[in-house]
């Protein structure tokens, strides 16, 4: 029997898709008037479709329309991100064997140091050319990957690191329905995440290597729920390699491993990280990397929630802003908030180590001095095993943040970051008290 496509379907995939090329390539980062109405009547589309879709036929659909909007994608520069001036620059040096942690880009322009490709048209294009590279080492092998296949290409490059993003999309699409199962929850969850639009635009379409983390990350988990312990290990290492944040979540892993294979776990995963760095860290590199890391929590602000009210109190007091104490101290806060969840969250079963990873995460974002919009890749992938859905409206709330780019010169609109964080928070207390009322039974139950 011909799968019957219903009229509402096509209608719906095809607005959708039509919204993907208009925002994917037309709209740039300045044009916040013509970016979040669009957005906004895409992402009613996508939640409308979740809400209405049940039938294993008719998530198939959808899954196929999730795969077709993100592969539109991978032909369109970034749109809405200039991050990828700086994953060229760093694969140009991979792909000559200089270490990207070696030099600050300006060393480059001087006379006698200059890289083949390393121009000032492209050092102007840097966003942050006054900083060490941040990127771990499996970013900058995919860095180096599309460098080496288009050495003089700024768009041959592009496209291929944006073509090894998108496989790495279609991995994690392959394994949401495969934890889903596993955990025996709803099969239509996996639309949460696959036709979510901020994940659309800021992975393929923007280039930003947290679907990478994300992939890795939901392997381990898998690998782990099916006894392959070691193998998961590998996974979670290369995680870690795409993204460092994946480390956050080690400690919560003791519940499900003990400590004996917790420790060989670790030691496993982290031996392996250490190992992809150790060709980019010699000499000078780690000292490098970890002052990049440093001047991240002491420097960088951008769409902060709790860290911009301290940062008020602090001015009020002590008369400056006082980022360089908060940054550090933040995030040795969400370290003890991890703490906490492993000793006082939940405690029975698979879904209660994904709820304290969805929660440990969180805790990050809100105490974080930045938060770009695709930071919400791990709490979107990961929301959709649990009963919060605070992720998904977050994911319609932080566009707004590219309003400050509309701005000449360029300036931080705090009341929408007030307008975000006081919807988000207070729907997440709304969740909470609901999801508290709704059982008392073991998440797992």
């Amino acid at each position: 029997m011909p799968f019957p496509i219903q009229g509402w379907q096509i209608l719906t995939a095809a607005l959708m898709l039509g919204l993907t090329l208009s925002i994917g390539y037309t709209v740039e980062q300045s044009e916040f008037a013509l970016l979040y109405p669009q957005y906004l009547v895409w992402f009613g589309l996508y939640w409308g479709v979740f809400q209405r879709v049940s039938a294993r036929r008719e998530i198939g659909f959808f899954l196929a329309v999730a795969v077709l909007l993100r592969l539109a994608l991978v032909a369109a520069m970034p749109q809405l991100s200039d991050d990828v001036y700086r994953f060229i620059w760093d694969g140009r040096l991979w792909t000559q064997g200089i270490s990207p942690f070696a030099q600050l880009p300006a060393h480059y322009l001087q006379a006698g140091q200059e890289v083949p490709g390393l121009t000032r048209a492209l050092y102007d294009q840097l966003n942050s050319p006054a900083y060490y590279t941040i990127y771990p080492p499996l970013a900058q092998a995919i860095f180096g990957l599309g460098v080496w296949l288009f050495p003089g290409s700024l768009y041959g490059s592009t496209v291929v690191m944006k073509s090894v993003l998108f496989l790495f999309e279609l991995g994690t699409l392959w394994i949401l329905p495969k934890l889903l199962r596993q955990l025996k929850l709803p099969a239509r969850n996996v639309l949460i995440y696959a036709l979510n639009p901020l994940i659309i635009l800021e992975l393929v379409g923007n280039l930003h290597f947290e679907g990478v983390m994300l992939f890795f990350l939901l392997a381990a988990l898998w690998l782990m729920l099916e006894k392959r312990r070691w193998l998961s290990a590998v996974l979670f290492g290369l995680s870690a390699a795409a993204k460092l944040l994946s480390l956050l979540f080690l400690p919560l892993f003791l519940r499900a491993l003990g400590w004996k294979r917790l420790i060989g776990y670790s030691a496993l995963a982290v031996g392996l990280l250490a190992l992809l760095f150790w060709p980019f860290l010699r000499g000078p590199g780690l000292d490098h990397f970890t002052q990049s890391l440093d001047l991240y929590f002491r420097r960088f602000e951008f769409n902060a929630s709790i860290y911009y009210l301290l940062r008020a109190l602090g001015k009020w007091q002590v008369g400056y802003n006082p980022i360089a104490v908060l940054g550090p101290a933040l995030a040795v806060a969400t370290f003890l908030i991890v703490m906490g969840l492993l000793i006082w969250g939940p405690r029975y079963g698979n879904r209660a180590l994904i709820q304290n990873m969805l929660f440990a995460i969180t805790a990050y974002l809100l105490l974080a001095t930045t938060v770009h919009p695709w930071y919400l890749t791990l709490p979107l992938g990961l929301c959709l095993f649990t009963r919060y859905r605070f992720p998904v409206l977050w994911s319609a709330l932080i566009v707004l943040t590219y309003i400050n780019y509309s701005y000449e010169p360029y300036r931080e609109n705090l009341w929408m970051v007030a307008l975000e964080y006081a919807l988000v928070l207070g729907f997440l207390a709304w969740e909470l008290h609901a999801v508290g009322r709704s059982s008392q039974k073991p998440i797992d139950a």
